[in-house]
């Protein structure tokens, strides 16, 4: 089992979209894919239609989401936390996130042994899943670090832009830091597979001219690779996500990934080879 962590400490960079119809396009491939969602605004445990309450009453996610498998030494395994999706088919399964987890963070940060209860955790479940991924929230807080302790590889989704670029120094800070705590505890340094451009304009003239530039300041200037996959702003991925359907009188979110929606899109043959690529770079057989 392999576990891959995708962040950046700055937002807005399609860093859910990635993790979502990553995660599908490797169950398509055959993969057993688990999703933890440890980013307290929840995003890709809406994105992966796990939400169907419509108020707090009917809330099924707050006592039995990520925080709890993070609280808890002896409760709340994995196998019990884990729902499965139907985002994609075949399905995937997900550790849910929910907006209560940022209450949740100055309590954990008194437990020291929070840091690696996730990483323990999965160790019970290493024969159920070949691959983890593990969104992340766009900051240096607990819930990153967590996430960044927890896995063997570091995916970095950036659109390239000058701000995000300045972010990518923090993201060297931190995973120095986070490999010093990993060598402490005799765990190997977290492995950076590399920069996958995301969000990225369609326009001929940007594609060829612009584009090539702006890949290369990243990886001369910021030292980290840009793989070869990358992942175009395209409205067929929106349209996935953004999917209802009527039940009674109520619509319901419906998403589903871009390779279910539309799977001759190019929008799906993106990803389809981001997940090769990752596939190739983490020596998932």
């Amino acid at each position: 089992m392999k576990m891959l962590a995708v962040y950046h400490n700055k937002g807005g960079v399609g860093k859910t979209t990635t993790v979502i119809n990553l995660a599908a396009a490797l169950t398509k491939k055959g993969k057993r894919v688990l999703v933890i969602d440890l980013d307290s605004q929840a995003n890709t445990t809406f994105a992966v239609g796990l939400v169907k309450f419509n108020d707090e009453v009917s809330d099924t996610l707050k006592d039995n989401y990520v925080y709890q498998v993070i609280a808890n030494k002896n409760e709340y395994p994995v196998s019990e936390v884990a729902r499965k999706s139907d985002f994609t088919d075949p399905p995937f399964y997900v550790i849910p996130s929910h907006i209560d987890l940022m209450e949740h963070e100055q309590e954990l940060i008194q437990q020291p042994q929070a840091l690696t209860r996730l990483l323990k955790k999965l160790d019970g479940v290493r024969n159920e899943y070949d691959i983890v991924l593990i969104d992340t929230p766009p900051s240096l807080n607990l819930y990153a670090r967590i996430a960044l302790i927890t896995a063997d590889y570091l995916l970095i989704p950036s659109d390239l832009r000058p701000f995000a670029n300045e972010g990518l120094r923090n993201v060297r800070r931190f995973v120095n830091e986070i490999n010093e705590f990993r060598e402490s505890m005799m765990r190997e340094p977290i492995e950076v597979i590399g920069v996958i451009a995301s969000k990225i304009g369609t326009s001929v003239k940007f594609v060829e001219h612009i584009l090539p530039k702006m890949i290369e300041v990243v990886e001369k200037q910021y030292g980290f690779q840009v793989l070869d996959s990358k992942i175009f702003e395209r409205r067929d991925i929106s349209k996935a996500v953004e999917r209802v359907q009527e039940i009674g009188d109520l619509i319901v979110p419906d998403p589903i990934s871009i390779i279910d929606f539309n799977p001759q899109s190019l929008a799906a043959e993106e990803f389809e080879q981001l997940a090769k690529e990752v596939m190739q770079l983490a020596c998932i057989n």
